[in-house]
């Protein structure tokens, strides 16, 4: 894989999660690719969750569920063969790149690290769902508690910014995965991230973005959700394309009823920000970084 350049079209950088391989979607990985293909999408980056290294950090389906980390593992290994075999048969009609999304906990560096010398991913999504090692995503209950267990919200949003550069500077990820996803559960998040020890976090963070030239996923699985605007929000958003950075659509699909859902409503926000509408391919990773 090279990082050449695709002209404006429909890609997904963060998508493809399937109910093959993740407990929280549906459908087959090979259907959900199918539906990229027949939408006549370019390229997509199938970016799977990586599986929990312990017990205490499966997410609240997967304890329901009473997936096992030994599972998780096992189910993570088919995922990867599966998606190489479907990128092979995919090829003449889309690009299918294998990626996969990182957590941010303790011990995520050398977990992570292992993963990526292990499965060769094409790319991977850096993304941060975890403050002080507890979920904030998973419902608003959850997003309350972790908020109180650290202080507020204030101290919230600076812990993920603060982790989101570690992880930023330790795995140099390709893409990094919905920037601002720490708003996900806070109605008056706009008026949050413009106060100076936030807003201060967010600039830093966007400037190592663009020193080791990463793409930021412009994430419209928001609006899906009833947000009123993708991850990155669109100051965020501003600041980035006056920076240069890279930012590509993702989907981040969860079944096959989701595969393109508000990319015309996300590229539209893109060009009326100024932001390139051509589309480069993630930087494979270096592995001597390692």
């Amino acid at each position: 894989m090279c990082a050449e350049e695709e002209k404006a079209g429909w890609v997904s950088v963060h998508g493809g999660h399937s109910g093959e391989f993740c407990h929280h979607a549906t459908d087959s990985l090979e259907a959900v690719l199918e539906r990229y293909a027949e939408l006549g999408f370019s390229w997509v980056g199938i970016s799977e969750h990586v599986p929990a290294p312990s017990p205490e950090f499966r997410y609240p389906d997967q304890v329901a569920a009473g997936l096992t980390p030994e599972f998780l593992y096992d189910r993570f290994v088919r995922y990867m063969a599966r998606c190489r075999e479907l990128q092979a048969a995919f090829r003449p009609r889309l690009q299918v790149l294998v990626a996969m999304e990182s957590e941010s906990y303790s011990g995520y560096e050398t977990f992570m690290k292992n993963l990526m010398l292990k499965f060769k991913p094409d790319y991977i999504v850096g993304s941060v769902h975890h403050v002080s090692d507890m979920g904030f995503d998973y419902s608003t209950e959850q997003y309350r508690e972790t908020a109180d267990a650290v202080g507020g919200m204030d101290a919230m949003y600076c812990s993920y910014f603060d982790l989101q550069l570690e992880m930023i500077e330790t795995l140099r990820p390709s893409v990094v995965g919905h920037f601002d996803l720490i708003r996900i559960f806070d109605k008056d998040y706009r008026l949050r991230m413009l106060k100076p020890e936030i807003a201060r976090r967010i600039t830093r963070n966007l400037e190592a973005v663009a020193r080791y030239g990463l793409i930021l996923d412009f994430n419209l699985r928001a609006l899906y959700k009833g947000g009123l605007e993708p991850y990155v929000s669109d100051s965020i958003l501003h600041q980035a394309v006056e920076m240069g950075i890279t930012l590509v659509p993702g989907d981040d699909s969860h079944g096959v009823s989701q595969v393109g859902n508000f990319m015309e409503k996300g590229i539209g926000i893109l060009k009326r920000a100024g932001a390139s509408t051509i589309w480069p391919l993630p930087r494979p990773i270096d592995f001597s970084l390692l």
